[in-house]
């Protein structure tokens, strides 16, 4: 990712979403003092909530986010725009970063005293759990009572962003951030290349390895990888695990909840059937040491004739290649079965312990994830988080990541990123995956690896 220039480009009709922020605006006398981020909410939203800021005195708001890529930013740029046309006594001071760089650079700023009011947070355990358990980020329940959020999000959504106000629990308690997007972990692939190969989108997860093995023995490379930030390979593991074992442990697993281990025959065959593709040759020469970023955009250009990722790259990839790509969820085990995946949600929006009007930020959180925000996110290639079906399209690659979306949440299993378990399991993780796939590490190795970081965090979290 890359820190992108601010446009404006106020949409034609924008004017409809300002009058819906106006109609649920509803004004609770009282000051705008900022909730200890420490006190644990009633549920119930307190005297001191205020959702009508048209009247607040004029300021900025300092927004954090890493909606960096075209499609991403363009949706940032339309509803900031839209936000100060309709509070014109708000200025937003919007600071775009890579997401490696957003969550380095807000830890360290919630530490002193230059953190923004609002910024996009990770789920994980090692950035939105600490940030909870050290008071450094405010809890919401008082504003998704005021804005009616809970009835707008189902608790599938609401669970990846909610925590006990100790830190300890995960995917329950009070809530700490709200998103915009969904995000769903598949498979996009070059149509034409498909054609030339004499194969058709694959029904069942057994159909996809046999393609493999086709692909590669016509020259071609399967699956194209950029694994230089170790994250990405843990996108590629989250489906092949998902062939292997039971949605519940996956759950437990991501979400560092006792009840789970890494070195049951599940999980150890699913660590050895990725090392054999590593070893098989199915991803790019040099694939742990290719730049994420690069390397999708190779692929754009010809390379590949898969690519396993999130729909966050959706716009742009549709943008480069047009009708020659499609996507789909990683196919099941079994024919008809639903499909099982890494996803939820996209990064969101916290407001930090430090705003200096917490109902201005709340405002703002709950304009740029409002209906009329998810239709501005369609139109800019992202996929909404709610309301996902209103929205898709009739046609192209953004509509198969609808569908795609929209069957693993009604008939399969959409299943929390793994490095959200603890607060070092990203790095844990990342690194146990390069290792594995170049063969330094056995499947059984891989496997102590990582379940020593989450025994130990769930030993020490009780």
């Amino acid at each position: 990712m890359s820190t992108s220039p601010r446009r404006r480009n106020v949409a034609a009709g924008i004017g409809v979403l300002a009058a819906t922020a106006l109609a649920l605006a509803a004004c609770t006398p009282g000051s705008n003092t900022a909730q200890d981020a420490t006190e644990e909410p009633t549920g119930a939203a307190p005297a001191e909530v205020q959702t009508d800021i048209s009247d607040a005195e004029e300021q900025t708001l300092v927004v954090w986010d890493q909606e960096v890529r075209g499609g991403q930013n363009e949706q940032m740029e339309r509803l900031n725009d839209a936000f100060m046309e309709q509070y014109p006594n708000i200025t937003i001071d919007r600071v775009t970063q890579s997401n490696d760089d957003l969550q380095a650079t807000l830890r360290l700023a919630l530490t002193g005293e230059d953190a923004p009011d609002v910024a996009q947070t990770n789920n994980a355990r090692s950035q939105m759990g600490q940030f909870v358990q050290a008071g450094q980020i405010r809890p919401l329940d008082d504003y998704a009572e005021a804005y009616g959020w809970s009835d707008r999000f189902p608790d599938s959504v609401l669970q990846n962003t909610r925590y006990s106000t100790d830190g300890k629990t995960f995917g329950e308690g009070t809530l700490y951030g709200l998103p915009q997007v969904g995000e769903v972990v598949g498979v996009y692939y070059s149509k034409a290349k498909l054609d030339e190969l004499g194969l058709e989108v694959p029904e069942t997860w057994a159909d996809f390895e046999s393609q493999l093995g086709t692909i590669a023995e016509a020259g071609e490379t399967p699956i194209m990888l950029g694994n230089l930030d170790q994250w990405p390979a843990l996108h590629v593991f989250g489906p092949v695990q998902g062939a292997y074992a039971e949605p519940g442990t996956i759950r437990d697993l991501g979400f560092g909840n006792e009840g789970a281990t890494w070195t049951d025959d599940a999980n150890l065959e699913a660590a050895g059937a990725l090392q054999d593709w590593a070893q098989s040759g199915y991803f790019n020469d040099g694939f742990n040491g290719a730049d994420y970023d690069a390397t999708w955009q190779a692929f754009t250009e010809g390379e590949g004739v898969y690519l396993i990722g999130g729909s966050w790259l959706t716009a742009d990839i549709g943008a480069a290649m047009g009708e020659d790509v499609g996507f789909f969820a990683p196919p099941p085990t079994d024919a008809g079965a639903g499909p099982v995946t890494t996803g939820a949600t996209g990064i969101p929006f916290s407001i930090t312990s430090q705003a200096e009007n917490p109902d201005v930020a709340a405002a703002y959180i709950d304009f740029v994830t409002s209906e009329d925000a998810m239709a501005i996110l369609a139109e800019t290639g992202n996929m909404p988080v709610v309301e996902t079906a209103e929205h898709m399209p009739d046609s192209g690659l953004q509509r198969d990541v609808f569908a795609a979306y929209d069957d693993v949440v009604t008939n399969g299993s959409l299943l929390p990123y793994l490095d959200w378990a603890t607060p070092t399991m990203g790095t844990t993780l990342g690194q146990a995956l390069q290792g594995l796939m170049a063969g330094e590490l056995t499947p059984e190795e891989f496997a102590d690896t990582v379940e020593q970081d989450y025994a130990e965090f769930v030993a020490s979290n009780q």
